[in-house]
């Protein structure tokens, strides 16, 4: 019986084993999220304060997207994952013990959820990093909404669970278990044989990595318009998130029972926008899909403004729910489409980064703001922010990938010459960098064509690692082109060929009819002739060299 094509990644074992720890591990962390603002509540009943906790959530994300996703890149992501869950668990088993003895104050309850939210900031980057590894590329829009589907069911049940847990046997209970629930998570990561690949040249150092995956972002429009249109919807989304527990407490005055219940309906909401993604995606642009996701969620954060009752929050959870998973699985498809191997976690994390800083900003700003001027009229006023942000972020499209290149006739591109045999051994020791030029000759009608593909290939040499690039035109024969370019390293420069994907190459090949054979490519190798003179002085007469093991 065929699968429905909601469900239709989990034909790929390796990504159904790891896909059911990653539910119960959801579970596990609605639990404790669920318990820590409810406990909170008590702590300290304050809206900024109660809003902290989401922020404490989200904010290590913010700060640790770009260095998490780098160390995913350059170490095997399986170990890398693993530590990520061995840190969690440590914070949750801490966090368990403190509430078990009643030694539990805002202060400690904040900062334990700021390191469990350490462990999903370098868990995050390297989850969505793998998921290409684990299903075809047909199926990776729908894995990553069937991650969606996941994560808001257990949204659905688990803050319902969280709350008979916590009137059974309190807050700490809701730990516990969420610390047992990682454990799940741990064993799946051990029990995945992960292919190592290989590419023969040195690992790339984590800053360099840092600077590489940044510059792959300020290269990639589709990726920047993803992060613009992801941010848009996160800010008034963080609304509900910040305020509902003490809305729930305070405003409509019910108990930690109601309160799960209540934010178990965005669950629902959530799994039923996932399961429909497949029929909308055929009907629908990407683009037309969030903003009637945004449309959806802001409506039902407006029905939560103006009610008084639990029954029509709980509707308007659904709503918000509805727009939540497809509107993020939908904008993530579209940046990590555009992501190769090499760089993707780096750049998913500084797409992450945007999502979550927006929702980090939100939470404080929704919290300062319900202080001020009570929790009904800031729902309605992240409703209207919302709306506005809707119709701003349409001037950002993520339909686009990469435009194809002029189907130009298209000839080899000339290779340059190999390193000279005294200088090829210490190449890729050398920390100078290098510069390439690429020479071409452009006919006065082929001027526009040729600028145009120039305009591509700059993004083209900054995904792949540019530091600087420009193009030059000879003032004395206008026909006469040079594009230079510079590299970290050597190692860097021979990775280039590595970071290309397929549109940059058919980028690059377009460029072949401006260029000849004799017109080869040269790569220099930056010399300071300060350093260098020194290295190579000559010993004063009678003295010997010192070396030290």
């Amino acid at each position: 019986m065929p699968l429905p094509a909601a469900l239709v990644p989990l034909r790929n074992g390796t990504f159904r084993t790891l896909w059911i720890a990653t539910v119960v591990g959801w579970l596990g962390m609605w639990l404790q999220n669920t318990g820590a603002g409810w406990l909170m509540t008590s702590l300290a009943p304050q809206p900024l304060i109660v809003a902290a906790v989401q922020a404490a959530t989200i904010m290590p994300v913010f700060l640790l997207a770009l260095p998490g996703g780098a160390l995913a890149d350059i170490v095997d992501r399986r170990v890398f994952l693993i530590g990520a869950q061995v840190w969690t668990i440590s914070a949750a088993a801490l966090l368990a013990i403190l509430t078990l003895s009643h030694m539990m104050n805002a202060g400690w309850l904040l900062v334990l959820t700021f390191a469990i939210g350490i462990g999903s900031a370098l868990t995050s980057p390297a989850w969505s990093a793998i998921v290409p590894e684990l299903v075809p590329r047909e199926d990776m829009v729908q894995a990553i909404a069937l991650n969606g589907i996941g994560f808001n069911l257990t949204r659905a049940v688990g803050p319902a669970i969280a709350g008979a847990l916590i009137l059974i046997g309190g807050s700490s209970l809701a730990f516990s278990l969420y610390a047992v629930s990682i454990l799940a998570v741990i064993a799946a990561l051990l029990s995945w044989n992960r292919e190592r690949r290989f590419t023969g040249l040195p690992r790339e150092r984590f800053v360099s990595a840092m600077r590489a995956g940044a510059r792959f972002v300020r290269n990639t429009p589709a990726i920047q318009a993803a992060m613009v249109r992801t941010a848009s919807y996160a800010i008034p989304a963080s609304a509900p998130w910040a305020l509902l527990p003490l809305f729930v407490r305070r405003d409509l005055d019910l108990g930690p029972g109601m309160y799960g219940v209540i934010l178990g309906m965005m669950g629902i909401g959530g799994v039923t926008s996932g399961m429909l993604l497949p029929i909308v995606r055929a009907r629908l642009s990407r683009g037309t899909t969030v903003v009637i996701c945004s449309l959806l969620s802001c409506a039902g954060i407006a029905v939560i403004g103006v009610s008084h009752h639990w029954l029509p929050v709980a509707f308007g959870m659904f709503l918000f729910g509805l727009g939540w998973t497809s509107a993020f699985a939908t904008i993530q498809a579209a940046a990590q489409l555009v992501c190769p191997s090499w760089v993707r976690a780096r750049a998913l994390s500084i797409y992450q980064l945007s999502q979550n800083g927006a929702l980090t900003i939100g939470s404080f700003g929704w919290g300062w703001l319900g202080g001020r001027i009570g929790l009904s009229d800031t729902f309605l006023a992240a409703a209207a922010v919302g709306l506005a942000l809707t119709v701003f972020a349409r001037f950002f499209s993520i339909e686009a990938i990469v435009r194809p290149p002029s189907a130009a006739a298209q000839e080899p591109a000339p290779l340059p010459e190999a390193p000279a045999p005294e200088l090829a051994p210490l190449l890729r020791s050398t920390r100078g960098r290098i510069m390439e030029i690429a020479n071409y000759r452009v006919d006065a009608l082929r001027r526009m064509e040729f600028l145009r593909l120039m305009n591509e290939v700059h993004h083209v040499r900054g995904r792949a690692g540019a530091l600087f690039w420009q193009v030059y035109e000879d003032v004395a024969h206008p026909e006469e082109w040079v594009e230079v370019w510079s590299m970290e390293n050597w190692t860097d420069h021979l990775r280039e060929a590595t970071r290309l994907s397929e549109d940059d190459k058919r980028v690059l090949a377009a460029l072949s009819v401006f260029q000849h054979a004799a017109d080869r490519p040269a790569r220099y190798l930056a010399v300071d002739p300060q350093e260098y003179l020194h290295a190579h002085q000559p010993a004063p007469p009678g003295s010997a060299k010192l070396s030290v093991a």
